[in-house]
């Protein structure tokens, strides 16, 4: 078999992969048969190769990864409704009738992404400033505000791996990465294959998480300024240039295997994955994930 740069995500009872041109989700549907949808999805880095420069290529795979990461996860969603029949009120028939699918998908994502810069950058910078009258340094108080980022993050990781549902999510996440590892080590995509592979993977989104709360201490202690609202905005403002260069690193660690320093650079993100965001999963789920996988490769 040729070797596909492929990647994907977990949705709900199920997994999606991403080709260079196609996407396919797959999921197991309350019946337990497999539904497999596959679209069409040519990045802008192909159609417009001016674009694929370091940072700025970072930027466009974030934005395309959480566009198609929202419509999957919708689809999936679409096969688990409570089967109750409850009036539609008014305010959802208006939707219906009046904002279109991109407008809701356009909605759905802004909303997703301010509450993950208020959390993530916004807070921590808050709660650094209790230290402020203590320690005047901007630098100490930029490593402070990263040690909080990665707290938060790291105790958000742990409450949600605790839930039950998010659990099974996390155990297609598992067999997506051991699919992504069988594709990649030129084996048959075969239950058995899979099975033996690893559920880590140096690309995952958690891997570029964690680096993200690195680089953003690195890029943020450039800016020195204690005026609050300047130090929210540069925040706000860098988050694009953040996301890019922690893209470059996801990108370099996976095409440098066997680099030392890419190995150990690579370790804490390996860590989450393996201590909150992957679980083994059972025979039935790496199932789907192979359905996916194969309905990129049939149709790329």
């Amino acid at each position: 078999m040729s070797r596909i740069d492929i990647g994907g995500q977990a949705v709900i009872e199920g997994v999606m992969m991403k080709g260079s041109t196609k996407y396919a989700v797959a999921v197991r549907k309350p019946d337990k048969t497999i539904a497999v949808d596959v679209k069409n999805s040519t990045s802008l880095l192909k159609k417009y190769k001016f674009l694929n420069l370091p940072i700025l290529r970072g930027v466009i795979v974030f934005l395309e990864s959480m566009i198609v990461g929202t419509k999957t996860l919708s689809y999936s969603a679409e096969f688990f409704d409570d089967g109750e029949t409850e009036e539609t009120s008014k305010f959802e028939k208006w939707l219906e009738e009046k904002v279109s699918e991109k407008v809701l998908l356009a909605i759905t994502m802004a909303i997703s992404f301010i509450l993950a810069i208020s959390i993530f950058m916004i807070l921590p910078m808050l709660l650094s400033q209790i230290f402020r009258p203590f320690i005047p340094s901007s630098f100490i108080q930029n490593l402070i505000e990263g040690f909080i980022r990665i707290l938060i993050f790291l105790i958000y990781m742990k409450l949600i791996s605790k839930v039950n549902d998010i659990q099974r999510t996390f155990e297609y996440h598992g067999a997506e990465h051991k699919t992504i590892n069988c594709l990649e080590q030129n084996k048959e995509l075969t239950v058995e294959n899979v099975r033996t592979c690893s559920r880590l993977h140096k690309s995952c989104g958690t891997s570029f998480l964690f680096i993200v709360m690195i680089v953003s201490i690195l890029v943020f202690s450039i800016f020195t300024t204690q005026v609050i609202w300047v130090r929210t905005l540069i925040r706000i403002i860098m988050v694009p240039i953040v996301a890019g260069i922690s893209y470059e690193f996801i990108r370099w660690a996976r095409i440098k295997q066997d680099n030392v320093v890419a190995k150990f650079l690579s370790k804490p993100g390996m860590w989450l994955q393996y201590r909150f965001t992957t679980l083994e999963p059972d025979d039935s789920q790496i199932e789907v994930a192979i359905a996916a996988v194969k309905g990129v490769l049939d149709n790329e």
